[in-house]
């Protein structure tokens, strides 16, 4: 029964009914309390709706019962990267990589918050790292196409961007980033 709530909570997050899921979550935890799983997908659905305090409790809630949960780890660790405390963030993410090792969605947001924090070189040796392991995931591609852009490395940035654009041609943040890349290649 529990397994059939979770697979209904993914499928209503993944059509975006956040609240819809949280409410079978909520169903599953009444059952039981220590459903990490569950936790896991309610702070999850928290995230998507941008509530970050409330997907911190449920994520901090899940470590105390799972202290080894990456996903856990990794969700915590990209709600510190949304409100820009990218130092907790980085600890979150790099407890994540420990337990995940080569998880390019935790190699990816653990470059993103190293690059915001100023460790640009070091983000960016990370994004790569992240690319290699997933070549045509265009979140990885945007993000290292971006911190490239914003390192004002055009040509790699541009090569980037239009790799994106060969795989989902409609990728409206890399349209607008290789606009970017021209006008500030033509300063």
């Amino acid at each position: 029964m529990k397994s059939e709530q979770i697979l209904l909570a993914e499928k209503l997050k993944l059509s975006g009914d956040h609240k819809g899921a949280i409410n079978v979550l909520e169903d599953i935890l009444k059952a039981d309390l220590h459903s990490t799983q569950a936790l896991e997908e309610m702070g999850d659905n928290y995230l998507s709706m941008r509530e970050f305090e409330k997907a911190q409790k449920a994520l901090r809630f899940a470590l105390r019962i799972d202290p080894i949960s990456a996903n856990a780890h990794y969700l915590l660790g990209f709600t510190h990267s949304c409100l820009n405390d990218f130092d907790e963030s980085i600890k979150e993410l790099e407890v994540a990589d420990k337990i995940e090792p080569n998880h390019p969605e935790i190699i990816r947001c653990l470059g993103w918050s190293f690059y915001n924090s100023g460790k640009k070189q070091q983000g960016i040796v990370l994004l790569n790292r992240a690319n290699s392991l997933a070549p045509n995931d265009p979140l990885i591609m945007c993000d290292l196409g971006v911190c490239l852009l914003n390192s004002l490395n055009f040509e790699e940035a541009e090569a980037i961007f239009n790799r994106i654009l060969s795989i989902e041609p409609d990728n409206l943040q890399a349209i607008e980033c290789l606009k970017a890349c021209s006008h500030f290649k033509s300063q």
